[in-house]
This record gives structure tokens, C-alpha cells and sequence, in this order.
């Protein structure tokens, strides 16, 4: 199966989720119809985003109550590398911006290294 990224077929535009016909010039109704539907594709793979980022978030509070329950340190600098490399390498393997991916898991590791502090900083209830 060839990955290469390929121009779209005559008259469609190419989407994850559906094929859009192209507007012809001067096809004012069909080009702002063809907007919308590319917008709710866009708005469709937003909720999508969200709900896995809320899904990773909510796994990272996890591992916070474990480090918690069993003494581990909440920092793992080693971990941190292991995810930003594999961030790196989906970059490369999709012509992705690596400088963007790797701003974004900066963003997303701050916000995991913030809630397992939080956890970490909060006593464990006996069992």
C-alpha cells in the first residue's frame, strides 16, 4: 500500500472522512456549500481531538494515583523522551511539522506533569 500522499481524483477534494466534490469557478452556492461540509468534517475530527486528549488526561491521573499509592517519583525524565521521540518519528513518517508536534506534547506533558502533581501532593486514603 503506497502512503505517498496523491493529488485528488477530477472535481473531488480529498478528506479523512468523505470525499467533497471540488467547486468549479464562479460557482459561488456550491464552493460555500462545499465550506460547510469540509467545516463539519473539521468540526467532527475536533471532537474526535478533544475526546482523546481528555481520554490521555484522564489516564495520566492514573498513573498519578499509582506513583502516589506506591512511592514512585512523579518526574520520568526518561518517559518524557520516549514520547516526544515517538512524536518526532510520526512527524517524519507523515510530513507533520515536527517543531509543532513537539510543541504540542510540550504543551500536553506540562498539563500531565501539573495534574500528577496535584495527585502526588494529596494524601493516599487507606485501603
Amino acid at each position: 500500500m503506497n502512503s505517498e500522499p496523491h493529488p485528488p481524483s477530477d472535481g473531488e477534494i480529498e478528506g479523512s472522512a468523505s470525499r467533497v466534490p471540488s467547486a468549479r469557478p464562479g460557482s459561488g452556492e456550491d464552493a460555500q456549500r462545499i465550506l460547510q461540509l469540509l467545516r463539519d468534517e473539521l468540526d467532527g475530527l475536533d471532537r474526535t481531538l478533544l475526546e482523546a486528549v481528555k481520554l490521555r488526561l484522564d489516564c495520566c491521573c492514573r498513573i498519578g494515583l499509582h506513583k502516589r499509592d506506591h512511592a514512585i517519583p512523579m518526574m520520568q525524565p526518561h518517559r518524557i523522551g520516549v514520547v516526544q521521540e515517538r512524536a518526532a518519528a510520526f512527524a517524519a513518517e507523515h510530513g507533520v511539522s515536527p517543531a509543532f508536534l513537539c510543541a504540542l506534547y510540550e504543551l500536553i506533558i506540562k498539563e500531565t506533569c501539573r495534574l500528577e502533581d496535584e495527585i502526588i501532593g494529596v494524601p493516599s486514603i487507606p485501603a
